[in-house]
């Protein structure tokens, strides 16, 4: 019999909460198999740093979300700086979770996944025959992007609610927003409770999806020599700050 293997780039991180340039440097030189560990372990699971003080509102806030999204609580996350406490985004890397930052939350749900993307394929069908029209040219410019971006995403597992209009006849993609709002203003309004900008969501379809694309926003480019890493491939999956 032999004893459980592991990566001997992850022996370094044994704080909950591990500091952005130790993510990064178990990324780098663990590999993919390190990558994975980290996106199902520190990225995933837990207390996470942005309720540190108060772990109970986490799970309250869940069990909310959960109702207003008809998911399990367990199936809701959180990644981001609010996650670790620092910024794993190439441009922002180790900044500290503070109140400017978001509230980036995944849900990991094969049936809500199923519902965003119909009704991401409703607006698709809307706007392609003229049915829905963007209010100005920014908006527009958005509206193409998610045209064009939404159904690679859609098949590698994963929908930001944000690229859908909030408007009729779009249900889910109000409901959800109207729930981000109000998560935002209940969290003002609880003591201990992190203060954030704003708060966005995720739908994954499962957690084979997840993991994967966490795991791929992990990439980081070589470190420098004086210990400081380049941007990211892909920082997406990791939210801002």
């Amino acid at each position: 019999m032999r004893p459980f293997d592991v990566s001997p780039h992850l022996d370094a991180l044994i704080d909950t909460y591990p500091t952005a340039m130790g993510v990064a440097q178990a990324s780098t030189e663990g590999g993919r198999r390190a990558r994975v560990a980290l996106a199902r372990l520190w990225l995933s699971e837990g207390v996470p740093f942005a309720f540190r003080e108060r772990p109970a509102v986490y799970e309250s806030m869940r069990s909310w979300l959960a109702s207003r999204l008809s998911v399990d609580p367990k199936e809701i996350t959180l990644i981001g700086s609010a996650r670790v406490g620092q910024s794993l985004s190439p441009s922002r890397l180790g900044r500290p979770f503070s109140s400017a930052s978001d509230l980036d939350l995944a849900v990991v749900s094969s049936d809500l996944f199923a519902r965003i993307a119909a009704e991401f394929n409703t607006w698709v069908y809307g706007y392609e025959r003229g049915e829905a029209n963007p209010a100005n040219s920014r908006e527009r410019g958005f509206w193409d992007d998610h045209l064009q971006r939404g159904p690679d995403l859609i098949g590698r597992g994963f929908l930001d609610s944000k690229m859908i209009p909030l408007r009729a006849p779009y249900a889910l993609a109000q409901e959800i927003g109207q729930t981000m709002y109000l998560l935002k203003e209940k969290l003002a309004l609880t003591p201990a409770a992190p203060v954030v900008a704003r708060a966005d969501v995720r739908v994954y379809k499962n957690w084979d999806a997840f993991a994967r694309q966490v795991e791929t926003s992990l990439v980081f480019e070589p470190f420098l020599t004086n210990g400081q890493s380049n941007q990211a491939s892909q920082p997406s999956a990791l939210g801002g700050t």
